[in-house]
């Protein structure tokens, strides 16, 4: 029951009601009638609440404006529900004339409408608290304080984009169960549970009941726990029970909207917020969830379906602006589950109102700037018109009026069409169809059909039912039906539920399909089988394969080329995920985007308080692992050389440093100062820019700070970055830290001042560096820190690679080094050790430390740390390398390299047969010879 058929709203046909109600609207000071009076409910509103209108301030009505003219009706001897009814009248009058006579934006109807609603609910709560205080005293916890009822706005008003004329969807839920104080008397003493559900009877009544004034907001609570058969209050308790036990994935949607919208005294004091403990955990998981998409695909279909009954026989309701194809819940849903599914990992998505959620979206990369822009476009259009539906006759409808003729001026659709900025109904309509159809192209491309059946992933016959496993078994080759062949019987396989036991057979059915095709092989298929086995419980991965071919069949494609990355992907499933992006192949890593991304994560769990060590440790991992995949899906696809894989995973292991070291320095209790001065020398690997898949970091520590408290901070802050590198979480780690190459390696301080670093380096006094310490040192460079340290560390480097030097002892110590070396690394006869045989890599880098540290001072073109290849070309080119050694001993270098990284992939031995790779060995056995004879 609307205003209009409340009593004292007026009777008779529609005409003479048009007729009686026209003489009310009053005409704009050039004559004409204002659109706004074209509302059939704003001529009855006008009319009935002449002397009220100017209660409400000019302007757009916000918390103060609507309080002073609820305050001020109360003054003239209204009730509550009286005056609470009558605001809401005013402020509706008010909003049909800034968004039809002067187009407001969107967000100012949606945002006056949500604090009319908040308002009246604070309102209704503390006369429903005052009345049921004085009968039954104040609900008590067992500690003897006052139990909180929280009032919780579900979908629009929880996202603060309220309709117009839309219902309210609310749960109530209140913090501890216990028993109320009883009366001034000692009497009426009733539950907690009892209490809070009078005082939503009583709410209810203040909002919701249909008087001579109408209503405030239709109230719907069948959102709640177990729907309309639930208590109408929960406890916070029974609430977490119920989401954990009994709550469905829809649920998740509803909820992921929800927010404490009353009393106003619990959302200022934040007592509300332990209502986000409970909920969070429910809507959003830790693990990418893909599993939400048949469950929102259910949903979306009841609610087509819904659609298509109602308008069976009434052809004017199918054209709904908010239900039918491409209305505005496609465009939600769109939003909602792109949340949902990565919502766990990255905390900066969870925004409550949609078009807010769409930039973020974007900005992640998970919606296209274009796609989101048009998305939001649609939203604001689609909105606009679902405004203007109600603001004829106040109804919760979304249905567009029918009948537009061009010599048809007065008719609700062309009205519509002409509040929306257009001459008449044509090019309105056509605009709307725009919309639409790209709003349903979007959804879709996203949600449509779920994915595309091959021919044997249904039942026998062509049913639409999924294959049994022992079906599918009988069409897979031998080795790979043997492999699964118990998982017929498989505890992990009978314990998924059905839709996840589906999946799991369609997937190995449709492998089949492709191992029959050639597309895959079938040992990728193995080592597939081998990494779901374990994941078995984790239901959204076999979703995430099943919803997006193109990712099974990369993952496929990258556990087939090599063992290691099937042990990564065990070890860090979630990973796969990045297989979905279709610029995989082409792009590079950025440390520049890295940083960014990550420091964007970081200010997005300190707005939800989820900042704590484990939080942050797990954030750190979680980029680093997905990023180290897409540089292993590049290098097995072929699309990165040995050279560029080294270079993207050092620059990684950069970007990873100085972004811990930022955030262990914010997180330092002992912090002195706003920033560090300190920096990280890289040796070994991570100095040459050499790194590979699971190589440690070799790092020394260096500081320059005169504050008596340096040494302490200091320490303490190298001991918390190792830790944050080396710690294994729920995530994995990071790399093992090696900081044996500090002065006095083991037995030395973990850090020391740059002066000490400096004297011990250029043998300044009696404790200094020995030879090999010098060769570290000419691939060491300075990886991150204060930048005023970076060129007093190469003049450092400079200074111990170009000094003087007896080279006939240099090529004894570095000779005599490379024997033990040897030694210590055994080679079974007959074979040849790509690093460690003569002819190995160790010989090539043990040549060209020789050529830095002797010929530096003299051929200035040898000092940069430009790798060992580039340093072997540069050699011959100074003629400190017969002509052809040099490049050919960088030649094989790198081929033993490609070697090496190949086998590494394959967790192959490194020792080859002693006749494989010939002509690599020979040269770099060439290049020794002539170096030290």
């Amino acid at each position: 029951m609307t205003l209009g058929d409340a009593p004292g709203a007026g009777t008779g046909d529609t005409a003479s009601r048009a007729n009686d109600e026209a003489s009310v609207v009053e005409d704009t000071p050039g004559g004409e009638v204002p659109l706004s009076g074209h509302s059939r409910f704003v001529q009855r509103l006008r009319r009935r609440y002449a002397a009220e209108l100017p209660l409400l301030e000019a302007g757009t009505p916000g918390p103060d404006t609507i309080a002073a003219a609820y305050e001020t009706l109360r003054s003239r001897g209204h009730d509550v529900a009286c005056a609470l009814r009558i605001v809401r009248q005013l402020v509706l009058e008010r909003l049909v004339t800034l968004d039809c006579d002067q187009q407001a934006p969107l967000e100012t109807i949606t945002g006056a409408m949500t604090f009319l609603a908040e308002f009246a609910l604070d309102v209704a709560c503390v006369q429903a608290f005052q009345d049921l205080d004085a009968l039954h005293g104040a609900p008590l916890t067992p500690e003897g304080q006052r139990a909180q009822l929280w009032v919780i706005g579900m979908g629009k008003l929880g996202a603060r984009e309220l309709n117009v004329s839309s219902d309210i969807d609310l749960i109530y839920v209140y913090d501890q169960d216990g028993e109320t104080g009883g009366s001034a008397e000692g009497r009426g003493r009733i539950t907690n549970h009892e209490y809070f559900a009078k005082a939503v009877k009583s709410i209810f009544g203040l909002i919701g009941d249909v008087t001579e004034h109408g209503f405030v907001f239709r109230v719907d609570l069948a959102l709640r726990p177990n729907g309309n058969s639930g208590p109408p209050a929960v406890s916070l308790g029974a609430l977490e029970d119920y989401l954990l036990v009994q709550g469905r994935e829809w649920e998740r949607f509803a909820w992921m909207k929800s927010r404490v919208v009353a009393p106003r005294a619990c959302v200022d004091d934040g007592s509300a917020q332990a209502l986000r403990g409970v909920v969070l955990p429910f809507v959003f998981r830790r693990y990418l969830d893909y599993a939400v998409f048949d469950a929102l695909r259910t949903l979306h279909r009841q609610i087509r379906e819904h659609a298509a009954r109602r308008a069976a026989g009434r052809p004017e309701r199918a054209n709904d602006v908010k239900l039918s194809r491409g209305g505005i819940r496609e465009i939600e849903f769109i939003v909602q589950l792109l949340q949902v599914v990565r919502g766990g990992q990255f905390p900066e998505l969870r925004k409550r109102p949609t078009l807010q959620a769409l930039q973020r979206l974007a900005a992640a990369g998970l919606v296209s700037g274009e796609a989101a822009q048009s998305l939001a476009a649609a939203y604001v259009f689609l909105r606009r018109v679902e405004h203007r539906i109600q603001y004829l006759d106040d109804q919760q409808t979304h249905v567009l009026p029918m009948g537009c003729r061009d010599d048809d001026d007065g008719s609700d659709l062309s009205w519509i069409a002409r509040t929306m900025g257009y001459q008449d109904c044509c090019p309105f309509l056509h605009e709307l169809d725009g919309h639409r159809e790209f709003v349903a192209e979007e959804f879709d491309k996203l949600l449509g059909g779920g994915a595309t059946e091959c021919k044997t992933c249904v039942g026998p016959k062509g049913s639409k039912a999924p294959p049994e496993l022992d079906t599918v078994l009988e069409q897979l080759p031998a080795q790979l039906q043997q492999r699964i062949q118990h998982w017929c019987t498989h505890p992990r396989v009978m314990a998924l539920r059905d839709d996840a036991r589906h999946r799991l057979s369609r997937l190995l059915a449709r492998t089949g399909v492709w191992l029959q095709e050639g597309r895959v092989s079938e040992q990728a298929a193995l080592r597939m089988v081998d990494w779901i086995e374990p994941l078995l419980r984790r239901e959204s991965y076999l979703a995430l394969l099943w919803e997006r071919p193109s990712v099974h069949e990369r993952l496929l494609r990258v556990l087939g080329a090599a063992r290691w990355p099937a042990r990564y992907l065990i070890q860090h499933p979630g990973v796969i995920d990045e297989l979905a992006g279709d610029g995989l192949l082409k792009e590079r890593f950025s440390a520049e985007d890295f940083e960014r991304e990550l420091e964007h994560r970081r200010r997005s769990v300190q707005n939800t308080g989820e900042d704590d060590d484990e939080t942050m440790l797990n954030l750190l991992r979680r980029a680093h692992h997905a990023e180290l995949f897409r540089t292993l899906a590049r290098d097995v696809e072929g699309a990165l050389t040995v050279e560029q894989v080294a270079d993207e995973l050092s620059a990684l292991a950069d970007a990873t440093l100085r972004v811990t070291v930022r955030w262990c320095w914010d997180r330092l209790k002992q912090r002195h100062r706003e920033q560090p001065q300190f920096a990280i020398l890289g040796y070994g690997k991570l100095g040459g820019k050499e790194l590979g898949y699971g190589s440690d970091l070799d790092i020394v520590f260096v500081y320059e700070d005169e504050d008596e408290r340096a040494p302490d901070a200091y320490a303490a802050f190298v001991r918390k970055i190792i830790n944050w590198l080396s710690t294994k979480t729920a995530e994995g780690d990071l790399f093992e830290i090696d900081t044996a190459l500090r002065p006095n390696g083991s037995s030395g301080l973990l850090i020391t001042t740059f002066q000490a670093y400096d004297d011990y380096q250029q043998r300044r006094g009696s404790n200094t560096a020995w030879t090999w310490e010098h060769q570290a040192m000419t691939r060491a460079r300075f990886v991150a820190g204060l930048e005023s340290l970076r060129p007093r560390f190469d003049a450092v480097r400079q200074a111990v690679i170009t000094a003087p030097r007896d080279v006939a002892a240099l090529q004894r110590e570095i000779v005599s080094m490379r024997e033990k070396v040897r030694a210590a690394r055994p080679v079974k006869p007959g074979r040849f050790d790509l690093k460690h045989s003569e002819g190995g890599m160790v010989d090539a880098e043990f040549a060209v430390q020789f050529l830095v540290l002797s010929q530096s001072a003299n051929h200035p073109e040898l000092i940069p740390n430009v790798g060992n290849i580039a340093l072997l070309q540069r050699a011959e080119a100074a003629g400190l390398l017969p002509a052809g050694v040099g490049q050919a001993a960088a030649s094989a270098y790198r081929e033993l390299r490609r070697h090496q990284h190949q086998a590494r992939l394959n967790e192959e031995s490194t020792q080859v047969p002693q006749d494989q790779l010939a002509a690599e060995r020979d040269a770099i056995v060439a290049l020794w010879r002539h170096v030290f004879g």
